[in-house]
């Protein structure tokens, strides 16, 4: 069993510290063991006290793991004291594992968690002893005594921690303003950029927890680059996913990426019936020269590979409706663009399919009642995806998201009908009474 150390604070509503430590580990199919470094009393509104576990506790905590298990790799959080850092660096310095430095001074509340001289001693005794270091801007600027108002300086902070002995830098980008989160890796010398999609909440725990993936990946073998590229992806599912347990932050979900995963198969199990149940409901009058294609997305999703479609298309054969290829996450771009698109406006539209456009068809789906909006494709300005561009101009247009959306196409563009719903059950009985009419 691959097995990590978390040696930080304990968290007694469990959405920090070592408690999420344990589920961040667990997540991703690794053991957790912990030596606390200190007993908080705080909550998702404030931090009310703080106990510092004496250092020859730590040291016996410490001792009392590394004699018994084979460690892969060690994370720190949450050290309270110089003299505790100097404690547990001094143990650590003879291990040569994998060791992710996360320098916790704050609490997501914005009470602080150290004392005295605490900087000083994670500069001098941990830095050079540490695989990656993962501040915030205000670790950050801390840690390098460099004021980050730009990205040169971001840049240059990272340096100078770097120079402290850290291996690498990882300056967490989600304290800085953007459309998305930029976090900025500083590895042997070079920058890389690390994207991801920037959640619309401020959760507790959310630094334990990135820190807690990327220690995980690396006690698996990943190399460093990649855990953290993983991480982010782990701490973009947990974010989205985020829930209240108190009155003031929300928790950060440890387990988002295992719970999405395992709603995988019924997604695809959900999607096949309906196809099936489509090629039973379908003539050529609504199938396009293009193909149908049929899309059903996970919750929270945010990539094409998060969203299950038809590798091929339901074509014509005849007068039936036949599917060619099979079902798989990743296979669509447009009508993934589509789900994507209005999962943005309004995340519970999970699924959606294309139809053959024409005024016949256009009636039957108004006679039934759904409520429809549309686009102009020769208003497409240059450089967006036809999709999800025209996908948001519709739904801003109708105030929500719509039952149905149609263009009439453009030179080389087929004019198209598309259906959005719920689920694919939900599209279905949305577009069965207009298949109906005659």
């Amino acid at each position: 069993m691959v097995v990590a150390l978390s040696i930080a604070g304990s968290d007694p509503i469990g959405g920090a510290g070592i408690q999420a430590d344990l589920k961040a580990f667990a997540s991703l199919g690794v053991h957790g063991t912990t030596v606390v470094t200190a007993i908080t009393s705080q909550n998702t509104q404030r931090v009310s006290g703080i106990f510092p576990v004496p250092e020859e506790q730590v040291l016996s905590q410490l001792e009392a793991v590394l004699e018994d298990a084979n460690v892969d790799a060690v994370k720190t959080g949450m050290l309270y004291s110089a003299g505790i850092a100097k404690v547990v660096a001094k143990r650590l310095k003879s291990l040569r594992l994998p060791l992710v430095v996360d320098p916790v001074l704050v609490a997501g509340v914005g009470d602080s968690l150290y004392s005295g001289d605490l900087v000083a001693a994670i500069k001098k005794e941990l830095m050079p002893i540490a695989s990656l270091v993962t501040p915030n801007k205000s670790e950050a600027e801390k840690l390098s005594g460099i004021k980050i108002r730009s990205g040169a300086d971001a840049r240059s902070a990272c340096e100078r921690i770097s120079e402290l002995g850290a291996e690498a830098v990882l300056l967490k980008g989600g304290h800085f303003d953007g459309a998305d989160v930029k976090d900025l890796l500083f590895i042997e010398g070079d920058f890389t950029e690390i994207h991801g999609p920037r959640v619309d909440v401020k959760a507790h725990g959310a630094g334990c927890h990135l820190a807690s993936y990327i220690t995980a990946h690396l006690a698996k073998g990943v190399g460093l680059q990649e855990a953290v590229v993983l991480a982010r992806g782990n701490i973009s599912d947990a974010l989205s996913m985020s829930y209240s347990v108190g009155k003031g932050l929300k928790v950060v979900h440890s387990l988002a990426t295992m719970e999405r995963d395992l709603l995988r198969y019924p997604v695809l199990v959900a999607l096949d019936e309906a196809v099936k149940a489509l090629e039973g409901m379908l003539n050529r009058d609504w199938i396009p020269e293009v193909g149908i294609n049929f899309a059903y997305a996970l919750p929270h999703a945010r990539y094409y590979e998060d969203i299950c479609a038809l590798r091929g298309r339901i074509v014509a054969v005849g007068n039936e409706a036949r599917h060619v290829g099979c079902l798989e996450f990743g296979a669509s771009r447009h009508v993934a663009r589509i789900v994507l698109a209005a999962m943005h406006f309004d995340p519970g539209t999970r699924s959606a399919l294309n139809l053959r456009y024409s005024e016949e068809n256009l009636s039957k789906l108004r006679a039934s009642g759904l409520m429809i909006a549309s686009f102009e494709r020769r208003k497409e300005p240059e450089g967006v995806k036809t999709m999800e561009w025209g996908t948001a101009q519709a739904i801003r247009k109708a105030g929500k998201v719509p039952d149905a959306i149609f263009d009439r196409g453009d030179v080389g563009k087929e004019p198209m009908i598309r259906i959005l719903g719920r689920d694919p059950f939900d599209v279905l009985q949305k577009i069965n009474p207009a298949m109906l009419l005659r």
